[in-house]
């Protein structure tokens, strides 16, 4: 794809302050989006209240603000710098939660601002559970038997028609926190209640719970043209239940053969296709370890942690792309 000559000035959302015990790839992605940001002549905003981290040194962007990451803020640095667009994709979950939020309340729309690296509709289709669960039916891609819930009561509800063990995923929330494995109604209604409570649309996923499947991960790209290229796949040390932060990630995988390895790939091209993604997405599967079943477990729209290992494994330069 040729450049875009209409972007001059873009404002990046950075990760926010690492807390101990955090990998910091975002850094790494960061820096090198900003890098070929500037390769280009575009000038670069960055907002990234970690001051420990290399994105933030004065040779890496024009202007650097170290402040708290929210809404409010973020307008105002808009309102004084008046960049052209914003990247959301390079700041984790809390920079695709920012986005969102300034896209939503049309704060951006109003100030003829738009979002690169992604759209506002693609988010939407891969972060909310129930969009994502129709979108992967409509292409027909396996999920677990799943249902998004509002409340405690239809929850419970759910859980008695499917059985126990069930996983709880709330909607747009950081690594995974607020979600669980209930495997009695006392842990449901925990869980759930904490869930409902730090999901931003006040949803959460209750599943079929599938621990104990293999974890694959397929790191794509693709163009505003839709070519699409997979730089790698990987696989989990861990089974499915344990989170991909907490596991030991190795690629290429080790015991995937051609045939799974064929039939994921062309699954997770036929994903960022549809969700008409542009630039760098990661999806996970749970895949069966006997058979040839496999489950969507989900999609990052964006630069995930993951990204960064694959690029490093692979010597891909994901976020420069």
């Amino acid at each position: 794809m040729p450049r875009n000559k209409e972007i001059k000035k873009v404002l990046v959302i950075g990760s926010g302050p690492i807390v101990i015990g955090q990998a910091a790839e975002f850094d790494y992605a960061g820096t090198q989006a900003c890098r070929s940001l500037k390769e280009e002549g575009i000038e670069v905003v960055l907002v990234n209240s970690n001051p420990a981290t290399i994105m933030t040194d004065k040779e890496i962007a024009d202007e650097v603000y170290i402040e708290p990451l929210t809404a409010k803020v973020l307008e105002q640095i808009i309102l004084k710098e008046k960049p052209d667009s914003v990247l959301p994709t390079l700041g984790g979950q809390a920079g695709l939660n920012l986005g969102m939020e300034l896209a939503e309340s049309g704060f951006l729309e109003e100030h003829g601002i738009k979002l690169i690296g992604t759209t506002a509709e693609t988010i939407f289709k891969a972060e909310d559970r129930q969009a994502f669960k129709d979108t992967m039916e409509k292409i027909g891609e396996p999920c677990a038997a799943s249902l998004v819930v509002n409340n405690v009561e239809d929850g419970i509800k759910f859980t008695n028609t499917i059985g126990y063990p069930v996983v709880l995923r709330p909607a747009f929330t950081l690594g995974g926190s607020g979600g669980g494995i209930a495997h009695n109604e006392t842990e449901l209604v925990d869980i759930l209640s904490n869930g409902l409570r730090l999901s931003r649309v006040n949803e959460v996923l209750v599943e079929r719970c599938i621990a104990g499947w293999k974890e694959i991960e397929y790191e794509v790209m693709r163009d505003a043209a839709g070519n699409c290229i997979t730089v790698c796949n990987m696989e989990n040390i861990d089974p499915v239940g344990v989170h991909t932060g907490d596991s030991i990630v190795v690629a290429p995988s080790q015991t995937l053969g051609d045939k799974e390895y064929q039939m994921l790939r062309s699954s997770a091209l036929n994903i960022i296709s549809e969700l008409g993604i542009t630039g760098g997405c990661n999806v996970q599967y749970a895949l069966h370890p006997e058979t040839f079943e496999y489950c969507v477990i989900e999609v990052n729209p964006r630069v995930s942690r993951s990204s960064a290992l694959a690029s490093k494994a692979t010597g891909y330069p994901i976020a420069k792309v």
